[in-house]
């Protein structure tokens, strides 16, 4: 009795020096505190203390390699738990129970010493000790037959799978598979290699399906056999959420999706649990599994991480397999599994991208969102050719709609083939309004094992994963309005500084919910960009969605305006942004900065977007003043659809600023920025064919100008009024003119004055007076060319209207040279659109004068390429005019 007895203490204490040292310690340990405290004059605190000091010990001996420590810790323990077991009859058959529950993994052999387990041999039945507990001690089991079947445990591909191709021939490459009809192939590292790859990707991209799909084309290179490992589902057991520190129940979307994975895919089979996970996967547990499936079996599995990761190498010396690791988070996780046979290789599955394990020979492999192609295919394979073909239309929105991630389009074809009354083109309809789409990308009702099947779950057991610092960021970034961002947008949205914004990033990235685009820029998928809002709006105050917008735009308005001013100084501005950019460090102004012009195009898409959201939010001044700074770009390439976008919500924003001012003075402003953004929006519309609507906002550009007393303002308004008239009213022409020169003049306007001097020369050619307008003209471009800042853009503008004029006086020679002066000029200056203007005179000269085609080829070529990357509506009928020239 006594000998038994002891065994059991001394198993005992092996598992609890197991338990200290893996992941499910803070798990148990409460438990394990209150167990000891029953038992004992000590309480549970105390009895806490005791195991924490323990445990404490445990750590310096290991840290230290000192194995005298670690075995008188396990001694003490083996002691305790035989005095404890000697004084409660009942206290062993407890301890089993609980081990069993909070830390199954390491307490097997425990478990099944106290209770008998399922033994196939004969059973020793102890006598009664202290009130009838009975130990039931197996024989030890029997070592595995040489002849046993290998483990084959990679779960199936049950659907049909394509694409992938690339990221099969890497696996191929990197683990030495075969390919169909050949010979197995070596690992790189050559026969005695152990090769290890990393497919990594977001969430639903299809990481797990890709690695099922590979070991089953690779089955014949692994003898003795396929393992596998869910590392989601030993994260996902029941136990304390390792996010109660600001995840509600229910937070993050739901729990995540299982059964049927499908290809190119989603990893429906990834088991992503409940919302409860634990604070990381059980490597001894994943080695106890492992260790199950070997020769060997059960026999003599030890309770400590080292050992057991000691024993698998030792178990699979000489055997060739295949380990799948799915869903794994840590490069620990990875580097105690790698098994220690030739030729034997490990296929791990990652949302981050475990570089770490490149020291250890891995190979990283990124899978992608499908392409348009690819998104098709898939759709076909599930839904049928004859659907696709349908609809075609239909189902590349789907693919769009859907960014390409398999688990979204598989969602969409599960839609489609429950729903007969659904079509692709009311589905795609249903999800292209973005408020819909997630909750359009679920399936009604839970997955048998009571998982949702969305990709909100799927995305949320990614973000659930994050350190609260990344998370917030994460749901902020949902609800930035540019796509494309760098650190400091990331920053500046989320309240903090650069370096901290890029640590976060860099966290964000290896989760794989952001994605590094080069040049320090980051971007999200838009459905993560969707979950990200969904979860901002669950779980940030209701005000900070605004607050986020005002800071972010704030952050464009002052690159814009200071874009702007590097650009041209003395144009004019209705909003006083000086007190905004004093102390500015303004990067166009630095030696190596950005060229201002090449920023505003490469951000129009941010800065109109960030436009957008301020109006959506009434965030109206800086709303107007965001649009007026913008225009910048536009005076200089003709981007005609989002110039008129600008100026609309610019106007429309001053407008409701006017009707909202406290004060006079604001009003004024507001009113004045109005005018001056309604006469701009005139010359998009004019180019856009929208004759009616420019003359309508002129008018209005007008009234509200003379009511503001604004000199300047006034006078510029008279000049778009002008121009305006030159195309449907040209006798009423250069009176507008005239009247925008004087205003001008008594401003003390130059610049305006020289400009409008231009407008009225041009008037003044159209109307046949050709020796005035030349006069007119030369004073305009001296006035431009001899300014304190010379305005090279607007002087070359007045060089080609000389060379105009020059034709029309029956001066070819000289009104080619001014012509080509003009295009280089304006090309110099990036004025591409005014420079189109000059080319197209200069190919109309050349091709009256005669014998100059390849002068007009090369003009007109030109032009087309300049209206062409601008969406102007002139494109088409240069192009036409360029092929009569060929013919």
């Amino acid at each position: 009795m006594e000998a038994e007895l002891a065994a059991l203490a001394a198993s005992g204490a092996t598992t609890l020096v197991g338990l200290m040292v893996s992941e499910s310690w803070e798990r148990a340990k409460s438990g394990l505190a209150a167990f000891f405290g029953r038992r004992g004059a000590q309480r549970s605190g105390s009895a806490a203390d005791e195991l924490g000091t323990a445990r404490a010990e445990l750590e310096r001996a290991r840290a230290a390699g000192d194995t005298s420590a670690q075995a008188a810790v396990q001694a003490g323990l083996r002691q305790h738990l035989e005095a404890v077991f000697r004084q409660d009859a009942g206290a062993a058959e407890e301890l089993a129970r609980l081990l069993s529950e909070l830390a199954p993994e390491v307490s097997h052999t425990f478990v099944h010493l106290v209770t008998g387990g399922v033994n196939n041999g004969p059973v020793f039945q102890g006598s009664h000790i202290h009130g009838g507990i009975t130990f039931h001690v197996p024989s030890p089991p029997q070592p595995a037959s040489a002849s046993a079947v290998p483990p084959d445990q990679v779960p199936p591909v049950t659907v049909p799978f394509s694409n992938r191709t690339a990221e099969l021939a890497a696996l191929d490459a990197v683990l030495g598979g075969r390919a169909r009809g050949s010979a197995p192939a070596e690992s790189p590292a050559g026969p005695a290699g152990i090769g290890v790859g990393v497919l990594n990707g977001l969430p639903g991209v299809g990481k797990t399906t890709t690695a099922w799909r590979w070991a089953s084309l690779a089955r014949e290179r692994f003898p003795d056999g396929q393992l596998y490992v869910d590392f989601a589902a030993l994260r996902h057991r029941p136990g304390p959420s390792r996010r109660t520190d600001r995840t509600a129940p229910g937070a993050g979307g739901g729990a995540g999706t299982s059964a049927g994975a499908g290809a190119d895919g989603t990893g429906f089979g990834t088991g992503t649990g409940a919302d409860g996970g634990t604070a990381g996967a059980d490597v001894s547990e994943a080695l106890a599994m492992c260790l199950r499936s070997l020769p060997g079996g059960d026999d003599g599995i030890p309770g400590s991480l080292a050992e057991r990761a000691n024993l698998f190498r030792t178990r699979s010396a000489g055997l060739r397999i295949l380990l799948v690791l799915d869903d794994v988070d840590q490069p620990a996780q990875v580097r105690a599994l790698i098994p220690k046979g030739p030729g034997s290789a490990v296929l791990v599955t990652s949302q981050g991208r475990l570089g770490e394990l490149t020291l250890d020979g891995a190979r990283l492999i990124s899978v992608r969102p499908l392409d348009t192609h690819g998104g098709l295919a898939l759709l076909r394979d599930r839904c049928g050719a004859e659907a696709v073909e349908a609809e075609p239309e239909a189902a590349e929105r789907l693919v769009e709609l859907c960014g390409g991630l398999p688990v979204a389009l598989q969602i969409v074809a599960a839609r489609l083939a429950t729903d007969d009354a659904l079509s692709m083109t009311e589905l795609a309809a249903e999800l292209a309004d973005e408020t819909g789409r997630l909750p359009g990308l679920a399936l009604d009702g839970p997955a048998p094992g009571g998982e949702e099947i969305s990709v909100s779950a799927v995305l949320g057991s990614a973000y659930r994963l994050l350190p609260p610092d990344a998370a917030r960021l994460y749901r902020l970034l949902g609800w930035l309005p540019v796509g494309v961002f760098d650190a400091g947008v990331a920053a500046v949205a989320a309240g903090t500084g650069t370096a901290g914004a890029s640590r976060l990033l860099r966290a964000l990235a290896r989760a794989s919910l952001v994605e590094a685009v080069g040049d320090g820029r980051f971007r999200m998928h838009d459905l993560v960009r969707l979950h990200a809002r969904e979860c901002a709006a669950r779980e940030e105050a209701q005000a900070e969605h605004k607050a986020l917008t005002e800071r972010v735009g704030t952050h464009y308005l002052v690159l814009t305006a200071c874009a702007d001013r590097a650009l041209r100084r003395d144009r004019l501005r209705i909003t006083d942004l000086s007190a905004l950019l004093r102390g500015v460090d303004d990067p166009f102004a630095s030696a190596g900065g950005p060229p201002p012009l090449e920023w505003l195009d490469t951000e129009r898409a941010a800065v109109l977007a960030v436009l957008r959201a301020a109006a959506r939010q009434e965030l109206n001044s800086l709303a107007w003043q965001l649009a007026e700074v913008f225009t910048a770009l536009f005076l200089h390439r003709r981007y005609l659809g989002a110039w008129r976008e600008s100026l609309e919500l610019g106007a429309e924003a001053a407008a409701a600023a006017a009707a909202s001012a406290d004060t006079a003075g604001q009003v004024a402003e507001a009113t004045a920025a109005e005018a001056r953004l309604r006469s701009l929006l005139s010359r998009p519309l004019l180019d856009l064919g929208e004759n009616d609507r420019a003359g309508a906002e002129l008018d209005r550009a007008v009234t509200l100008a003379e009511t503001s007393g604004h000199l300047v303002l006034r006078a510029s308004v008279q000049e778009f009024l002008g121009r305006y008239r030159d195309l449907f009213e040209p006798s009423r022409a250069a009176e507008a003119y005239r009247r925008s020169l004087e205003l001008n003049e008594r401003a003390g306007e130059t610049r305006g004055a020289a400009i409008a001097a231009y407008f009225l020369g041009c008037a003044q050619d159209a109307a046949g007076d050709h020796a005035e307008a030349m006069a007119t003209l030369r004073r305009a471009r001296h006035d431009l060319e001899n300014r304190e800042e010379p305005d090279r853009r607007m002087a070359a503008r007045v060089t080609a209207a000389i060379g105009v004029v020059h034709g029309h006086l029956g001066e070819t020679e000289e009104a080619i040279s001014a012509l080509r002066a003009a295009a280089e000029e304006l090309a110099e200056v990036q004025a591409t659109h005014y420079e189109a203007q000059a080319l197209v005179h200069l190919a109309d000269l050349a091709s009256r004068a005669g014998g100059r085609d390849d002068l007009v080829r090369a003009c007109l070529s030109r032009a087309v390429a300049i209206h062409e990357a601008t969406g102007s509506r002139l494109a088409e009928d240069l192009r036409r005019r360029l092929e009569d020239l060929g013919r």
